[in-house]
């Protein structure tokens, strides 16, 4: 029998069996710390309790992140503070719904602004979602046509927004916007949806269902360990560069910024 070599401590990182698991929207909760250490690293407070819910503050303190498993609804609840033009805005997910697409929400909320206005809809159509539009009504649909994206605008002041997952054995998961979510954040929420890339579950962690493919991998803790770590650094250069320009920046005069786009605008639909 052929041994394969694994170098110096290979007693303490012996490849585990994980699975690849597709469609993402499928995956299951996953690891709460993709989305939390994710935040800490680009300057968020954490200031969770032992054994309490999970609560991130931005370093403005006018978003709150959170993550309680018995609340109602359970999973995580995002808000944001009225800021200027900007008006308060709420977005809840549950339990269900996979950290790698909640983090599509929650890392966006760490990075600047684009200059190009936001496009929802444009993840997902690239990705092979179908979209349709009934009056004031938009949505968005799988290509295994077991998640969805919706907005609704049953008139004016009155809409939301709304994405969903079921398996054979019923709804999976729901996520939902107030119209005054900012667009850019939905956005980052959709490409993540909506992205084809298959999803990283340790044995024991993948769903119950006939509605998804699995394929078996070995990952060693140190791989699984660096990949974490990637994506960590990534954060923190990030806010270093940010907090770095801004601290150097010349001081003048900024006029006042704009209003966000509503979400609940169809113009942003292309």
């Amino acid at each position: 029998m052929t041994k394969t070599w694994t170098g110096w401590g290979a007693g303490a990182d012996q490849p585990q069996q994980h699975y690849l698991v597709e469609p993402r929207h499928l995956g299951g909760g996953g690891d709460l710390r993709f989305v939390a250490e994710y935040l800490r690293a680009s300057g968020w407070k954490d200031i969770s309790r032992t054994g309490g819910p999970i609560v991130f503050d931005s370093p403005d303190r006018t978003v709150r992140v959170g993550f309680d498993p018995t609340a109602m609804p359970d999973g995580w609840t995002i808000s944001g503070q009225a800021v200027g033009q900007q008006p308060a805005w709420h977005a809840t997910f549950t339990t269900a719904v996979p950290v790698e697409i909640v983090a599509g929400f929650t890392d966006t909320l760490t990075k600047p602004r684009s200059a190009h206005a936001p496009n929802v809809w444009a993840p997902l159509e690239e990705n092979g979602w179908e979209t349709s539009q009934v009056k004031e009504h938009f949505t968005a649909v799988s290509p295994d046509r077991n998640a969805w994206l919706q907005f609704h605008q049953d008139a004016p002041g009155q809409a939301h927004w709304w994405a969903g997952a079921r398996t054979e054995h019923g709804r999976s998961w729901d996520a939902v916007f107030t119209p005054t979510t900012p667009m850019h954040l939905i956005q980052g929420f959709s490409a993540a949806l909506s992205d084809p890339t298959p999803l990283l579950r340790p044995r024991g962690s993948v769903p119950g269902t006939k509605w998804i493919r699995t394929t078996s991998v070995s990952v060693r803790p140190s791989e699984l360990g660096s990949w974490q770590q990637a994506r960590i650094t990534a954060a923190r250069a990030a806010t270093w560069a940010r907090n770095s320009w801004a601290a150097n920046r010349p001081r003048q005069h900024t006029p006042a910024a704009g209003p966000y786009t509503a979400a609940g605008t169809t113009k942003t639909r292309r």
